[in-house]
C-alpha cells in the first residue's frame, strides 16, 4: 500500500467550533513527529532493517520518508495486527544523484543534508517559500568543517546542494545553536557514520529547546551509539555501526496540548491515553502548564488526565526548553482573568513564521490585549470576539485558532489544512472532541 501524498492539503477556512458546555472525553493522539524523524534518519543509516511501530504520518514524516527513499533507504508501509501502518526500513549505501523536497520541515532541511554528506553523488534540497527564510546556515557552516563540500550561493538558507563524495572525516566542530537545537540533533544523528565520529560544542547563547537535544541522544542510544553529553554544551558520538531498531513511538505531546486545554477553558475532563510515564519530548511540560493555569492534572497508567472549571489563571512562564507550546499556551492567557507573560522564547521568530509576530498580530484582531517584548509576550485580560485567524502556514496558529473558539464564537481559522504538517487528523480529533459537527468551509 503506497504511503500518501506529502503535498500539503488544498486551502480551507475552518469555522472552529464553541462548544455549548463542558468538554468531557478521550483524546487518542498519533505518534510523535520529532521522534518518528529521528527513528526514520537512523533506520536509515543502520546496519540492519529497522521497525518504527505506529508513527506519525503526517506531511513532515512522509517528507522525511521520502528524502530517505531518494538517498537509497527502502520504507515501507507494513500493516499491524490492527490494521495501523507501521514502516519497515531496510538501509542501504547513501547515493547521490536525487532532489529532496524539504516542504516546510525543519526536521528534513536540517537532519537530512548530513546524511547526503555521505551519498556518492550530488544531493540538491529546497523546499516550500517559506522554508527559504528559515535558518540553516550554522548546520551547513558545521558541515563543511567536517569535510562536506555545499553549494549554496552564499545565503545559508535554502536551496542549496550538498557534493557528496562517499565518505565524511568528521571529528570536532564548534557553532552557535541559539536560533535552534535542531542545528546539533542534525550532526549527532549522522555522525556514528562519519570516519572519526563527531564531537559538537556550542558557543552562544543557550541553546533552545534543549530536550529536543536529549532525545537526540536517547535514540542515538537506543540503536547502540556511544554518546558523551557529560560535558556542558558538547557532545560527541563515536563512530560505530547502527543496529536497526524495533521502537513503538510514543503519542505526540506537544499535539496533545489543545485537547487537554479544552477541559481548562470549557470545564470538563479531558484523557489523552499511553502519556509516557517517562519522556524526553518537550510536549510534556503542559503537564506543569495547566496546572499553574488551574486544572487539575494527573498522570496514572492510563494517561494524562486534565479537569478544569472552565477558569483560566494567568501565568509567567519561561518556554526556552518548550517553545513550540507557546501558541496554546498564548491562546489560553488570552482567555485568562489575569495578566500573562511568556519568556525565552525570541527564537520562535525563526519557526514557520515570526510566531511571536503572528500571535500579537492574531489576537490583537480579535481584541486581545498583546504586546511583544525582544522573547517572548505580553498578555492581559480584553474581551475577545470573532473573526478571521491567519495561519501563516504554521501548524500550531491552526490549534491557538482552535482553542480561542472554544470561548470565542465566530472564530474563523484560516488555511486549516496547514496543520497537516504533523496532525492531519486534527480538525476530526478535535470536532469529536467538543461535539461540533461543522466541518471545514472552502476558502
Amino acid at each position: 500500500m503506497p504511503s500518501p501524498d506529502p503535498a500539503p492539503a488544498a486551502r480551507l477556512d475552518w469555522a472552529a467550533p464553541t462548544p455549548p458546555g463542558d468538554v468531557t472525553g478521550t483524546a487518542v493522539l498519533p505518534g510523535s513527529k520529532s521522534l518518528t524523524n529521528r527513528y526514520l534518519v537512523l533506520a536509515a543509516l543502520a546496519g540492519t532493517p529497522s521497525l518504527l511501530r505506529a508513527p506519525l504520518r503526517s506531511r513532515d514524516t512522509l517528507l522525511m520518508a521520502q528524502a530517505l527513499r531518494s538517498l537509497g533507504a527502502t520504507v515501507e508501509d507494513l500493516p499491524d495486527a490492527s490494521g495501523s501502518l507501521d514502516w519497515h526500513v531496510t538501509p542501504a549505501a547513501v547515493r547521490g544523484g536525487s532532489t529532496v523536497d524539504c516542504g516546510l520541515a525543519g526536521t528534513v532541511m536540517r537532519f537530512v543534508p548530513p546524511v547526503a554528506a555521505l551519498a556518492d553523488g550530488p544531493v540538491a534540497f529546497d523546499g516550500d517559500a517559506q522554508a527559504r527564510v528559515r535558518p540553516m546556515g550554522p548546520v551547513l557552516h558545521a558541515l563543511r568543517a567536517l569535510g562536506a563540500t555545499i553549494d549554496d550561493g552564499g545565503r545559508g538558507t535554502l536551496p542549496f546542494t550538498v557534493l557528496g563524495t562517499g565518505r565524511m572525516p568528521g571529528g570536532p566542530v564548534t557553532l552557535d545553536a541559539s536560533a535552534s537545537s535542531q542545528f546539533i540533533s542534525a550532526l549527532l544523528l549522522a555522525g556514528a557514520r562519519y570516519d572519526d565520529g563527531v564531537t559538537v560544542h556550542h558557543a552562544g547563547e543557550p541553546v533552545p529547546s534543549e530536550p529536543h537535544i536529549e532525545m537526540t541522544v536517547e535514540t542515538l542510544r537506543d540503536a547502540g551509539a556511544i554518546v558523551d553529553d557529560s560535558e556542558p554544551n558538547t557532545w560527541r558520538v563515536e563512530p560505530s555501526e547502527l543496529a536497526g531498531l524495533d521502537v513503538q513511538v510514543e503519542p505526540d505531546l506537544s499535539n496533545a496540548a489543545p485537547f487537554l486545554a479544552a477541559a481548562l477553558v470549557c470545564g470538563g475532563r479531558v484523557t489523552v491515553p499511553g502519556w509516557p510515564q517517562h519522556t524526553t519530548q518537550a510536549g510534556d511540560a503542559i503537564r506543569d502548564i495547566l496546572d499553574a493555569m488551574g486544572a487539575d492534572v494527573s498522570l496514572t497508567r492510563e494517561g494524562l488526565t486534565v479537569a478544569g472549571t472552565g477558569e483560566v489563571s494567568g501565568v509567567d512562564l519561561d518556554l526556552h526548553d518548550a517553545s513550540e507550546l507557546t501558541p496554546v499556551v498564548a491562546a489560553l492567557a488570552a482567555l485568562a482573568d489575569s495578566p500573562s507573560q511568556i519568556r525565552g522564547v525570541g527564537h520562535i521568530r525563526g519557526h514557520e513564521t515570526d510566531r511571536l509576530a503572528a500571535l500579537a498580530r492574531e489576537l490583537q484582531a480579535l481584541g486581545g490585549n498583546v504586546s511583544e517584548t525582544e522573547d517572548g509576550l505580553r498578555i492581559s485580560p480584553a474581551p475577545l470576539s470573532g473573526g478571521l485567524f491567519h495561519t501563516y502556514a504554521d501548524h500550531r496558529m491552526v490549534m491557538a485558532g482552535a482553542v480561542l473558539g472554544l470561548r470565542v464564537p465566530g472564530v474563523t481559522v484560516e488555511d486549516v489544512g496547514t496543520v497537516g504538517k504533523t496532525l492531519p487528523e486534527f480538525t476530526s480529533l478535535w470536532e469529536g472532541l467538543v461535539g461540533s459537527s461543522r466541518g471545514a468551509v472552502r476558502a
